[in-house]
């Protein structure tokens, strides 16, 4: 089963989470890490972007509300695999 776009992730009910990966380091100093996290609409994504929107290019759109960073990563979690996400996002 692939999912590559918003309307794929709709019709098996994939829940997308954004993750602001604003990191250690600009350049040569050292910065604090945001790790602002929000789990995403996705039915509110399909009306502002489309079903044929491809996931691929949905971290590129997204600024993190916290710092506004425009570091963005969006991870994608399958139904029946709580668990699994939860032990991905621990580490």
């Amino acid at each position: 089963m692939e999912i590559e776009t918003l309307g794929d992730a709709w019709n098996h009910s994939v829940r997308l989470t954004a993750r602001c990966v604003w990191g250690n380091r600009e350049g040569l100093k050292t910065v604090r890490e945001c790790g602002n996290r929000y789990e995403l609409d996705v039915y509110t994504m399909l009306w502002t972007r489309g079903r044929d929107f491809p996931l691929a290019m949905l971290s590129g759109r997204l600024r993190c509300p916290k710092c506004g960073s425009r570091r963005v990563a969006v991870g994608i979690t399958m139904p029946g695999n709580a668990g699994a996400a939860a032990a991905r996002a621990a580490r």
